[in-house]
């Protein structure tokens, strides 16, 4: 129990020094928000906003984690269209979006491409979760549900990235329809023999989670992702228990048979090359 509340101490404190850092205008780099360290933005460029000192995976944008999976050259962006969509005029939502593409330059919080890794062509989708909360509105399910039929009539392999609070709740059942319609169009890609692999980062959650993040042939996960349904502060404070230490995180998933593999960032590209040669000499397709 001591250890438990020590570790805890360690994350607050940590926290602490996070917040504290941000708020120095003069800072020349980060603090890591999992065990305090600061290192400089040129040292966390170069390890790929992976923390040196504890290996915490910073969250990053979709346009940058294409950059530095895809070949030179080989990106090809699909369906990026910047109308906002308020289907339900929700009070304040046209706001929040526009300010939310006016903050990441982003028209919505996933991009979808084609693009080639090592030489084998690939569907991708990448979502944003600075952009409100990678959270899965009708035009994310839209442009989701693009990039799988893409992979499916062009006959190429599909990588998705999931990093999401959930379904978008100024949508309403608009955003909760896109888990049945992701999941149908990727029942059809199985059909026809495609490859789908899913890739979980911190923190893959909600409707995300229970539709196409974990519908994958393989699934793998950046270390320490949070992953699940309901968060764990909402599942402790429901059943009234204690959680074990780490629940829902990326390694615990593994060790229960969700995820097939935990990669790190500076290993995946390597890892998918390797997958999808593996995939082009088995022709499934």
């Amino acid at each position: 129990m001591n250890d438990i509340f020590a570790r805890r101490r360690q994350k607050l404190l940590a926290m602490k020094a996070f917040r504290d850092r941000q708020t120095h205008p003069d800072a020349l780099g980060e603090a890591c928000p999992h065990c305090g360290a600061s290192s400089s933005r040129k040292a966390l460029s170069a390890a790929l906003y992976v923390c040196p000192r504890c290996g915490h995976h910073f969250p990053i944008g979709a346009y940058y984690r294409l950059s530095i999976l895809l070949d030179p050259g080989s990106f090809r962006e699909l369906g990026n269209r910047s109308a906002v969509f308020d289907p339900l005029q929700f009070p304040g939502y046209r706001k929040k979006l526009e300010t939310a593409q006016r903050m990441t330059g982003l028209s919505e919080a996933v991009v979808i491409a084609t693009g080639s890794i090592d030489g084998h062509k690939a569907v991708l989708g990448v979502l944003d979760n600075r952009f409100l909360m990678g959270s899965m509105s009708a035009e994310v399910g839209e442009r989701v549900t693009t990039a799988i039929e893409t992979a499916a009539r062009q006959k190429l392999p599909l990588i998705l990235f999931s990093a999401s609070g959930g379904a978008r709740m100024q949508e309403g059942i608009l955003s909760l329809m896109q888990m049945a319609k992701t999941s149908a169009a990727l029942a059809r890609l199985d059909e026809k023999g495609g490859l789908y692999i899913s890739v979980l980062t911190d923190p893959t959650t909600g409707g995300v989670t229970a539709s196409f993040a974990s519908l994958g042939d393989i699934i793998l996960a950046e270390p320490g992702a949070l992953i699940g349904f309901a968060g764990p502060r909402v599942i402790q404070q429901t059943i009234g228990q204690s959680l074990p230490e780490g629940f829902q995180r990326a390694e615990f998933q593994m060790e229960h048979g969700f995820v097939d593999a935990i990669v790190p960032r500076d290993r995946l590209r390597a890892t998918l090359a390797q997958l999808l040669e593996l995939h082009s000499k088995g022709g499934r397709i």
